[in-house]
């Protein structure tokens, strides 16, 4: 059963924070902050802050064991000062060159998702599984329960990843591809949506 990740502690947290940061060292994302032991700091430092972004904000999902999490966003009811928060938290504990770097691409891919993203939508913000227990089924459970909130909501559920297999297995599991765009990093954004 997946369930709202809500009034947890510290420790709890940094567990969450350290399982997420793993899972995303490797990610293309960040492949131009260096090779992946040089750039592991940073990046865990980042998706540290998005994690916090993601719990604040109340979009933070996991199952029961707390070894998979997703973020879910409706896109009709953002939390702003979370984001805020996380912005101010980049700015001092990352290194500038590396900030501007990924605006840089974020600008480049961020009308990847137009299509779907003009309309209410819900965002998956990401999907994680802790590495220990990855190939149980954990992901595509979570998954599943995105498409059943997007279902109950009635709007798209839409996926962008900089990774090639988890775009397939999103298309494996019921997401459409629809678009994807390369950076000049050499990055590609895959864009897939799902909805009834």
């Amino acid at each position: 059963m997946i369930k709202r990740v809500e009034s947890i502690n510290e420790k709890q947290l940094d567990f969450i924070r350290k399982t997420v940061g793993e899972a995303f060292v490797t990610n293309e994302l960040f492949h131009d902050w260096g090779s992946v032991s040089e750039r592991r700091g940073s990046v865990m430092t980042y998706m540290s802050l998005y994690v916090d972004y993601v719990y604040r904000a109340r979009c933070l999902f996991a199952n029961e064991e707390m070894t998979g999490f997703i973020g879910l966003e409706d896109s009709g009811k953002k939390k702003v000062w979370p984001q805020i928060r996380m912005l101010f938290g980049m700015v001092f504990r990352i290194r500038p060159s590396k900030v501007r770097r990924m605006l840089h691409f974020a600008k480049q891919i961020g009308k990847s998702n137009d299509r779907y993203a003009k309309k209410r939508h819900l965002d998956v913000l990401m999907v994680c599984v802790d590495k220990a227990h990855q190939g149980e089924g954990i992901a595509s459970e979570l998954v599943r329960f995105a498409k059943k909130v997007s279902d109950k909501k009635g709007i798209p559920l839409l996926f962008d990843t900089d990774m090639k297999d988890y775009a397939e297995m999103y298309q494996h599991l019921g997401c459409e591809l629809y678009n994807t765009v390369t950076a000049d990093n050499g990055v590609t954004r895959y864009s897939l949506c799902y909805h009834r």
